[in-house]
């Protein structure tokens, strides 16, 4: 088990004892807490003062004397204004920052019961925002009594267990910056615009909504933020359901979607609600809706414009009433021209529908999304982590050039931060750790390539056939690099870097577009692709 450790301020007043004896006839929260049989303290770090050593030395020796297991450590910290909200939580955050407590080896408890007001507020948020890692202690006498322990309680800040607690947070975060972007300031302006025109839609109708892209270009997480900007305003009530359609195969995908009834087909043991009956009231993110079978679309269309569906082996129709998000990175107007996807229901998602980029094609959004995935970071392990000034450079200077892939979006995004991060235990990544990094990334997409060109998609079968593999390689890559650059000139250079030093004269985009040529390829028809 880990050890426990109590984090907390003296009380000048309320931990100060009666003279002699008597001191143990009355509740000091800092004293009485050691006091508990089902409280084991292993640890206290008691913040006060310079003007209460004395008072810190007296509730020392009492502690000592009730639990002399406890390792007791003291920090005199001062303010000019205790009062003074700024100053209590930058000198605190300060504090937190020297990393006080350790979660990988002990339990957090930050005592809130002492110390002035705003230090309980300071101490609260600091504790709320994973700067100081653990749970709020709360401690106070037993009313009635003149025992000395009082009563104790924690309280725990997960605020994935509080929705209110949660959807305050993202009231704030939204009076800052705009609630969909999470508060990342992008930069793309097609980017930025298409983000306010979702916010203005998503605040004034309950229709569907598609969102387009490639895999790891966020729809999930922008649908969950739809659904909280939604739940912000007090537009929907119930929960935030969210499937993955190419996880729902056969017969099981009716029964998960739209539930059945107890005996409806064998393994049919009980009654099943289904997903959408999970949804009435809040709001439905189908995610990959491309995947889903012809059948579980026509009972969706049915759902979405009646509110109502039958469950498998049910003669009773059920009521659900949610807002549908779907998910997609299939071009569903041509599924419906080859008949993979109804018409019907196409006609019906389309009211609103946006494209969400992948990352090669928001570079500049790089850096602001860089120091985002640090917040996350940070708030996920507790850990502050930052770059060295030049090892952000250097990683910045790779992110943003072609050469980096993306291939896997902002999922490759945070998933190369995650690991930075974890491989810079002093607070600081730097050059040695990105330059790791980049080579890592680097392999990454190399072997994706292997696993699958994408030539197929833009070569005839007999065009395919005659190319030899040294031919097919080499073509494979010079596709990647064309559509994950911004011009013909662009992948020209990149593509051409080393030997166009050796020239006194270069036309990049000229010798990529004969290039293309040789295999009937143009610079618009790959950046369609």
């Amino acid at each position: 088990m880990k050890k426990i450790t109590v984090l907390g301020f003296l009380g000048p007043t309320i931990d100060a004892p009666r003279p002699g004896p008597a001191r143990w006839y009355g509740w000091r929260p800092s004293v009485g807490m050691f006091m508990h049989d089902d409280l084991r303290i292993d640890r206290l770090v008691m913040l006060h003062g310079s003007a209460h050593h004395a008072l810190a030395e007296q509730t020392c020796d009492d502690i000592a004397s009730v639990s002399p297991e406890t390792r007791i450590e003291r920090h005199v910290i001062d303010f000019a204004d205790p009062w003074d909200f700024e100053e209590v939580y930058g000198t605190l955050l300060d504090f937190a920052r020297s990393r006080p407590l350790d979660p990988e080896t002990e339990d957090g408890l930050i005592h809130i019961t002492t110390g002035t007001h705003v230090a309980q507020i300071c101490l609260f948020l600091l504790t709320e925002a994973h700067y100081l890692p653990g749970r709020l202690l709360q401690t106070y006498p037993n009313r009635g009594s003149s025992e000395a322990a009082g009563r104790w309680n924690v309280i725990d800040l997960d605020l994935s267990r509080y929705d209110t607690i949660a959807t305050r947070f993202a009231r704030e975060q939204a009076e800052s910056s705009s609630f969909l972007k999470s508060g990342i300031a992008t930069r793309n302006a097609a980017f930025n615009t298409m983000i306010d025109e979702i916010e203005q839609v998503a605040s004034r109708t309950r229709a569907p909504i598609v969102l387009m892209g490639p895999t790891g270009a966020g729809k999930s997480q922008l649908a969950r933020r739809i659904f909280d900007l939604k739940k912000l305003k007090r537009q929907v009530s119930g929960a935030f359901v969210e499937v993955n359609c190419a996880t729902l195969r056969g017969d099981s995908a009716m029964s998960a979607l739209f539930g059945h009834k107890k005996g409806a087909f064998t393994g049919a043991a009980a009654d099943r609600a289904g997903l959408l009956r999970a949804a009435d009231g809040g709001v439905l993110f189908l995610d990959e809706i491309g995947e889903l079978g012809l059948d579980e679309q026509a009972m969706i269309l049915r759902a979405i414009e009646d509110k109502r569906f039958l469950p498998v082996g049910s003669d009773r129709e059920v009521n659900s009433d949610f807002q549908l998000l779907a998910g997609t990175n299939r071009d569903l107007a041509e599924c419906a021209r080859r008949g993979t996807f109804r018409a019907d229901l196409f006609a019906r998602l389309t009211l609103w529908t946006f494209s969400l980029p992948g990352l090669a094609r928001r570079r500049e959004d790089i850096a602001p999304n860089l120091d985002y995935e640090l917040e996350r970071y940070a708030a996920r392990e507790g850990d502050q982590i930052s770059f060295n000034k030049e090892a952000r450079e250097h990683y910045l200077a790779f992110a943003e050039s072609p050469a980096a892939l993306w291939s896997g979006n902002f999922r490759d995004l945070a998933a190369s931060i995650t690991r930075m991060a974890t491989f810079s235990p002093q607070g600081r990544i730097d050059l040695a750790t990105v330059a790791n990094e980049i080579a890592r990334l680097q392999r990454q997409w190399s072997g994706s390539a292997d696993e699958g060109d994408g030539l197929d998609s833009i070569l005839a079968t007999d065009q395919l056939t005659a190319l030899d593999p040294f031919d097919r390689v080499q073509l494979a890559y010079v596709v990647q690099v064309c559509q994950h650059s911004r011009s013909l000139s662009e992948a020209g250079r990149t593509l051409f870097a080393a030997s166009r030093q050796q020239r006194a004269s270069t036309n990049d985009a000229d010798r990529l577009r004969k290039y293309l040529a040789r295999f009937g390829l143009d610079w618009q028809a790959l950046t369609r692709a």
